[in-house]
């Protein structure tokens, strides 16, 4: 009964603005702790052996903040939600390498990196979905000329 009841067109767009908030919530969070402290996530970059620490950081920052809330917004939600996975995918394999380690430090790593993966089924899903009629995609394409029913598939 509660799946049928979640299925009805109703509920799809809230669920895809939450869907989108939520996810987003993430990546800001932890992104804007990147950015005012971006020497120690240059340090960190370094750490983890990225290539090229500073520009590694500024792509964090840029995917984890701005991208993040474009996202959240519904604006270019399907291509960014595609790029954001691949970007959580590059981040789970280069921090969180966890099959290189032992110990504590493996079974955090490995959690963390089985999270990005499911962060990543997110982004997908979210892909193939859409924004939702509550997102900016939807409002620019029913502004354009002939796009009348079309903002389900923005």
């Amino acid at each position: 009964m509660f799946d049928s009841l979640l299925h009805k067109p109703l509920f799809k767009d809230p669920l895809l603005l939450a869907a989108r908030l939520l996810i987003a919530w993430l990546f800001v969070l932890f992104g804007w702790s990147k950015l005012i402290g971006f020497g120690g996530t240059v340090a960190y970059m370094q750490h983890t052996g990225a290539p090229i620490p500073v520009l590694a950081a500024a792509i964090a920052v840029i995917m984890e903040v701005p991208v993040a809330i474009a996202i959240a917004l519904g604006l270019a939600t399907r291509p960014l939600a595609l790029l954001m996975a691949l970007y959580t995918l590059g981040t789970a394999l280069i921090g969180h390498p966890y099959w290189t380690m032992t110990g504590a430090e493996q079974y955090a790593n490995e959690i963390n990196f089985y999270k990005n993966i499911a962060i990543i089924g997110g982004l997908l899903a979210l892909y193939v979905a859409g924004p939702g009629r509550f997102a900016v995609d939807a409002r620019l394409a029913r502004r354009r000329p002939g796009a009348a029913g079309t903002s389900r598939t923005a």
